[in-house]
């Protein structure tokens, strides 16, 4: 299948799914989804500091991710009791097997279950909220229509780099024009929510999350790129085809979301 085949494929079954989860489907739907997307992106994860190489590790991380996002979703004032026992559990396999795993490979165990679940279910906190689900697009759009933005930017006038030793292709011009492509998205949604489903959203604010939230998503996409450079891989998975796998391409919405919930958690 050709690269942009399979980027269209991903578009026309996987847009319409997303909406159906964060818009219409019941919670415990939502939280399972988030699941394997936390459990399959720790598994990447690991399996890119461990030289790509499928074991005992690689499950657990997948597990503890999958535990966060639902500790989260069940029982969120006990969540600190998680985090200890998810470090037991790293360093305690660690031991056992003698030196064969690495300190980076608990590192990439422990953030992978712990900061990848958390960013995950920050959508499940966001729903806790009470406000209209359609919030719960808004990680995706101020992710998406940054690197979007950011893409035909630099690709149209871009000159000056932006990170040449993590990412050559990006550029000083592709960075601002994302930032003015989240402002304008961000915008749209405000007028979408105001017009047509009943909810008012400030203008002014809308800008200000966007802006903040475009920085956010690039030095999210900026930070994973980071960790394929260091360990020589294209793509974390295949999952998406030619859109790589979850850390590809959710590496935005990973930081994005979390930011979005605390500022809402801020203004509500």
């Amino acid at each position: 299948m050709s690269s942009l085949k399979s980027r269209v494929l991903v578009a026309v079954v996987g847009i319409p799914v997303l909406l159906w989860v964060l818009l219409w489907a019941d919670e415990l739907v939502m939280m399972a989804v988030l699941c394997v997307l936390a459990g399959i992106g720790a598994a990447e994860l690991q399996q890119c500091v461990s030289g790509g190489k499928k074991s005992e590790l690689t499950g657990i991380s997948a597990v503890a991710a999958i535990m966060t996002v639902e500790w989260y979703f069940d029982r969120p004032a006990y969540v600190a009791i998680l985090f200890v026992f998810l470090a037991v559990v790293f360093f305690g396999y660690a031991i056992i097997r003698g030196g064969e795993v690495k300190f980076a490979q608990v590192m990439a165990g422990l953030f992978g279950s712990v900061a990848i679940g958390y960013a995950f279910s920050a959508f499940l906190r966001i729903d806790s909220m009470g406000l209209h689900r359609a919030y719960l697009l808004l990680p995706f759009i101020l992710s998406f229509a940054c690197d979007t933005f950011a893409y035909f930017v630099g690709c149209s006038i871009g000159k000056h780099k932006l990170a040449p030793k993590v990412s050559p292709k990006k550029s000083v011009e592709g960075a601002i024009g994302g930032l003015v492509g989240n402002v304008l998205c961000g915008v749209l949604f405000a007028f979408v929510m105001e017009r047509w489903v009943g909810v008012e959203v400030g203008y002014g604010a809308v800008v200000i999350l966007a802006l903040a939230c475009g920085l956010v998503a690039e030095i999210g996409d900026l930070s994973f790129s980071l960790i394929k450079r260091e360990y020589g891989i294209k793509d974390y998975g295949k999952l998406f085809f030619a859109h790589g796998g979850v850390l590809d391409r959710f590496d935005s919405v990973l930081f994005v979301a979390p930011m979005i919930e605390l500022i809402l958690n801020f203004v509500k």
